[in-house]
């Protein structure tokens, strides 16, 4: 995972879990895009994969609302399961930019 300076994605692991703010518990998290590679291995659709009422594909989230493919403590030490077949939606959260520095407060990871 990549690091930026302080910022270390392999200590975070904030953008892996859904916001606390979300009183709704909204599910449909993590789009995967149509064109993702992660598409194309069955094995992990079958694990991971979930689709909406529209038929559009999702990671799917664990009762505390982390990415199921997230190994490890957020805060402490995480890796990605599926980190070179991650959704591209998960590729434009970028150490230190903004949605990395609002997944890092609402979860409280310094």
């Amino acid at each position: 995972m990549a690091t930026s300076g302080e910022l270390d994605c392999r200590r975070c692991g904030a953008c892996c879990k859904n916001r606390p703010d979300n009183p709704e518990g909204f599910v449909w998290y993590i789009e995967v895009g149509e064109d993702d590679a992660l598409l194309g291995r069955a094995d992990l659709v079958r694990k991971l994969v979930m689709r909406d009422p529209a038929g559009v594909p999702h990671l799917r989230l664990a009762a505390d609302g982390r990415c199921l493919a997230l190994r490890g403590a957020i805060g402490a030490s995480v890796a990605c399961g599926i980190y070179h077949h991650r959704p591209s939606v998960c590729r434009t959260v970028q150490p230190g930019g903004e949605l990395c520095r609002g997944y890092r407060a609402a979860h409280g990871v310094s």
